[in-house]
């Protein structure tokens, strides 16, 4: 016989029920407060990504910025350097002008007034040796018993006075022709620091300075020149 169900029978399945019913509330509630925290925690990231891509371009407009700066700086070096080129251009060819529109004739007058008479001035003059040695003269200036070598500088400077005591030294071996001369030496600049010229006369040399628009020699009239 099939036993009969009681109050208490019933109860306690309505109890089971109810007590499974409430764990699927609570494991649904527990579901939902999870994907909430996951929702929150994307939008957080997508937020974040956001504002990553914010700063992003905004460095990358700075970078933009610094590159067209430093264009600008580039083209700016490259104006100014092609200037300085212009502007040695243009020294290289007052230099030229003043070796030949004023140290050249004023060599004839000046070293005949320290009792050297002048017959031939020859700018440029050149020599080579074996072994790749050459030498290369601003003004080659000869008279009959002496030879004189003029070295002309833009600025002349006390390196530029060591070279050329050099020069005199080494002459007669690159010109052998004037072995019987006397040599002299001789450096001219259209700027000169007094410094230069007190160096230069020192060791035995002449010095010749711009002075308007002619050359003066700076050495007093007791000079005595080294001779080679």
């Amino acid at each position: 016989m099939t036993q009969a169900v009681t109050f208490d029978d019933v109860w306690k399945m309505f109890q089971e029920t109810d007590r499974k019913f409430q764990e699927m509330v609570w494991e649904d509630r527990e579901r939902r407060a999870e994907l909430d925290r996951k929702f929150q925690e994307t939008d957080r990231k997508i937020q974040e990504t956001g504002q990553q891509i914010k700063e992003v371009s905004v460095q990358m407009r700075e970078t933009d910025r610094q590159m067209q700066e430093t264009d600008r700086q580039m083209q700016e070096t490259d104006r100014k350097i092609k200037e300085v080129s212009t502007q040695i251009g243009r020294l290289g060819g007052r230099l030229g002008e003043f070796v030949e529109g004023l140290v050249a004739p004023a060599c004839e007058t000046l070293f005949a007034e320290r009792g050297t008479p002048i017959h031939i001035v020859s700018p440029h003059v050149k020599a080579k040796l074996d072994g790749g040695r050459h030498m290369e003269i601003d003004l080659l200036v000869v008279n009959t018993d002496t030879v004189s070598l003029v070295e002309v500088k833009s600025k002349l400077t006390v390196e530029d006075v060591q070279d050329h005591m050099k020069q005199m030294e080494e002459f007669k071996e690159f010109f052998p022709e004037y072995a019987n001369k006397k040599a002299i030496g001789a450096v001219a600049g259209m700027v000169v620091d007094e410094s230069v010229i007190h160096f230069a006369i020192k060791r035995g040399l002449f010095v010749m300075v711009q002075s308007g628009d002619s050359v003066r020699i700076a050495n007093d009239e007791t000079f005595v020149p080294r001779t080679w």
